[in-house]
């Protein structure tokens, strides 16, 4: 696929898994952010230490090892962190170009704004009623985001993890509650994924990104990498 020329904020085609939905369909930007607590004064994801996450968060995996790609995410949060409006601003002129591009090329814009961070962009864009041609879906730790209206073009896959028993509980509430939602769960190994988990059938979360696109009520199976394969907090299964 061509590069999108003239994004600031947004990539296209930088991240394996995603480039495994990138087709004549679907095209794909993602937000790269620095996560829990790497900049000082600013916590982008608010679970990390109750769901055990931060240490094998996937901001390591992939091109997230090279250190010029952890300083550009470095630089992306700080601008975000002390220029909220401008940055807000940027992100906007970013999904219309890429938005743009896609209609030209006759292909459905997909974004993910939280890459490597959680943070509730409902509260920040609208992207209802401002990009509705765009779908837009992300993965969250923050229970309660699932609890609230979302906008009809936003998709939200509850992340789960047992490193503590308040948060394994939060999300298998939420999943029991709601016969729409599904919940990802990072497993050991290819090998260690079963046919179900905690009583839901279990899909395949590798083969792409288009979580928009899964079955509802289901276990997302995807496995460890970057420094996850070596969790022991429990939010890695297996």
């Amino acid at each position: 696929m061509s590069k999108v020329n003239g994004l600031k904020l947004l990539s296209v085609g930088n991240n394996a898994k995603t480039t495994k939905g990138d087709n004549d369909e679907y095209l794909t930007a993602i937000l790269y952010l620095s996560p829990a607590d790497m900049i000082d004064g600013i916590n982008l994801c608010p679970m990390a230490v109750l769901a055990g996450c931060k240490a094998g968060c996937l901001n390591t995996a992939g091109r997230g090892q090279m250190n010029c790609v952890q300083q550009a995410r470095a630089r992306k949060t700080i601008f975000y962190r002390d220029y909220r409006d401008l940055f807000i601003e940027q992100l906007k002129q970013d999904l219309t170009r890429f938005s743009n591009y896609c209609l030209r090329k006759n292909i459905q814009p997909c974004v993910r704004l939280n890459g490597t961070s959680d943070i509730p962009f409902e509260n920040l864009i609208d992207m209802e009623n401002d990009y509705p041609e765009i779908q837009f879906y992300d993965y969250t730790k923050t229970v309660n985001r699932i609890n609230k209206p979302l906008p009809s073009n936003y998709h939200l896959t509850l992340s789960y993890s047992e490193a503590s028993n308040r948060y394994q509980s939060m999300v298998l509430d939420a999943m029991a509650s709601k016969h729409n939602q599904n919940m990802a769960v990072v497993f050991r190994d290819k090998d260690s994924i079963p046919a179900t988990f905690k009583g839901y059938p279990v899909i395949d979360g590798d083969k792409d990104d288009l979580r928009f696109l899964d079955k509802q009520g289901c276990v997302v199976a995807l496995y460890a990498k970057g420094a996850a394969k070596k969790d022991a907090s429990g939010f890695v299964i297996g």
